[in-house]
């Protein structure tokens, strides 16, 4: 979890600037519709206004920058630039984009800018207000989940004539994020035509966040077909020397189930995405809730007091209470977690056991009391898990399957055939097979198929990782399980000892190959996990 304090300013107000050369090829792309009135919502140091300048467009310009200080360097800068009709507003632009969409009493040729990166979490309370009031007011699902770029992009499209532009420096999280959702579905509704500038890079210096450029036109009339998203993958920063309407023309958007969801299809090659629908169509990929069920794992609210090594048993005389528990990638390095893998969890002095105090019969016990007292002690029983339980260390819904996943993965994900009946905790799920046996599901799990699809449903952040939830795991594709023969523990000796690359590439062979898939398609598939992994990685784009 990220705490507030513990954050950098420049994060807390969302303060990434834009560099000079990406704002100039996004003023580029405005200035081909010759634009008589531009937004610029979250204007900084003014970055825009000397791109503006430096092409001599003579439009007017409404900015706004909530930092009082930074309002006057756009000032001054709008100044030195010769703008004479920048008015800057030091104000937040949230508040005054619900009064003029209230009054319908704004209307703008074009839109620009690089909106705050800041987690709704991390937002005083009056701006909160005013995010969940932009989404009331355009009639779309809100979740605390957001982050304050989402409400920005919403209010300056609304804002847009139609035909207009926006032209924006954006997370690249903006294709996958489920915070996001509502966005993609308003901007697949409004917008003609959406293209994504996707770099393999980082733009911004010292940090980790992803961005990309999003260049959208808004639809003439309410009625007319939109074209949907696509995606211009670029390397280094040649591309802003080219002709902007070139290259929004020259990627190629698709409709349809892309920009009803994730737009991540739109990364993929048309060969790969025309496959994959075969492959649905002709129900030889099942989506994993017909084949299993997935649960949340052990949520204890104070994983330090629950999640123990042996050494806090031995020294509390903890024995009675202490049960095998995984939870992390460390803890399963293959696919499968036996006595063995256990033991050497403990040995390496990993937290492997988990404290279950099923009721107050441990409070009679001098060595549960001890041991109580000791979490009380840290105030564990005041955070907001632990609070609401009667009794705090008394921890509900304790159970253990035969099968395992972790939240996150670097490659790719896989299922834990979980031979101890070990529980996890909340980082990892607990999933039970419907069809077949947990060797056949686990087995058949790790394929070029089901490791694309994972890159499809999932998200991932500044850090490259994977994660998925088990709403996006139960839209996994996987190939019919039952008829398998699993090679359980051959398949866990090679994943402990061989790339992932080469793990997937054996196991597409075995699992598709025997179901009639030829060797090109299983190539197909490799080919768009590696494509969507390496790009996921910040792996750079191979040029010639």
């Amino acid at each position: 979890m990220n705490f507030k304090e513990l954050e950098k300013p420049e994060k807390l107000r969302g303060g990434y600037y834009t560099p000079n050369d990406l704002a100039g090829f996004l003023v580029r792309w405005i200035e081909n519709i010759a634009p008589s009135r531009i937004l610029e919502p979250s204007c900084g140091d003014g970055v825009f206004f000397s791109a503006i300048s430096a092409r001599g467009i003579s439009s007017s310009v409404t900015a706004f920058e909530v930092d009082a200080a930074e309002a006057r360097k756009a000032g001054e800068r709008a100044q030195s630039a010769g703008l004479s009709r920048a008015n800057i507003h030091a104000s937040d632009f949230l508040g005054w984009a619900i009064d003029v969409m209230d009054n319908k009493s704004e209307c703008f040729d074009a839109v620009i800018g690089n909106p705050p990166f800041i987690r709704y979490q991390y937002l005083p309370k009056i701006f909160q207000d005013r995010a969940e009031g932009i989404f009331r007011r355009l009639g779309y699902k809100f979740t605390k989940h957001t982050n304050a770029w989402v409400p920005f992009i919403f209010a300056s499209f609304e804002l847009l004539r139609p035909g207009g532009r926006l032209a924006m420096v954006v997370p690249a999280e903006i294709i996958h994020v489920m915070h996001a959702q509502s966005l993609r579905s308003y901007l697949g509704e409004k917008a003609q035509r959406m293209i994504i500038v996707d770099p393999d890079e980082l733009w911004f210096e010292g940090t980790l966040q992803g961005a990309v450029l999003l260049m959208a036109e808004k639809k003439h009339s309410e009625n007319s077909q939109g074209e949907g998203v696509g995606v211009f993958p670029v390397h280094g920063r040649n591309f802003v020397k080219q002709d902007p309407d070139a290259i929004y023309c020259a990627a190629q958007p698709i409709n349809g189930k892309t920009v009803e969801g994730k737009w991540t299809r739109a990364l993929l090659a048309p060969s790969t995405r025309t496959l994959l629908d075969e492959l649905i169509d002709a129900k030889v990929a099942r989506r994993f809730d017909d084949l299993a069920e997935v649960d949340v794992g052990i949520v204890t609210g104070a994983n330090k007091f629950f999640l123990v090594q042996d050494e806090t048993v031995r020294r509390f005389n903890l024995q009675e209470w202490a049960h095998p528990m995984f939870g992390r990638s460390e803890h399963c390095p293959g696919i499968v977690y036996d006595e063995q893998q256990h033991r050497t969890n403990a040995a390496n002095g990993k937290p492997t056991n988990f404290i279950w105090f099923q009721d107050r019969g441990v409070e009679n016990t001098v060595t549960g009391r001890k041991y109580i007292e000791e979490g009380e002690n840290e105030c564990l029983h005041t955070r907001y898990k632990c609070r609401i339980r009667h009794p705090w260390y008394s921890v509900p819904a304790v159970y253990s399957t035969e099968i395992g996943m972790l939240k996150r993965s670097h490659n790719a994900p896989r299922l834990i055939l979980n031979q101890i009946r070990a529980f996890t905790t909340d980082t990892a799920y607990r999933i039970r097979a419907k069809e077949g046996t947990a060797e056949q599901l686990v087995y058949g799990f790790l394929n070029a198929l089901t490791a694309l699809s994972a890159e499809l449903e999932g998200r991932h952040y500044g850090g490259g990782v994977l994660e998925l939830v088990p709403s996006e795991i139960e839209k996994l594709l996987l190939p019919p399980t039952t008829d398998l023969t699993p090679r359980v523990f051959e398949l866990d000796k090679s994943v402990r000892s061989l790339p992932m690359d080469d793990v997937l590439k054996i196991q597409t062979g075995r699992i598709l190959g025997d179901m009639g898939i030829s060797g090109v398609d299983q190539s197909e598939l490799l080919s768009g996990w590696n494509r969507l992994r390496n790009r996921r990685q910040r792996v750079p784009i191979a040029v010639s």
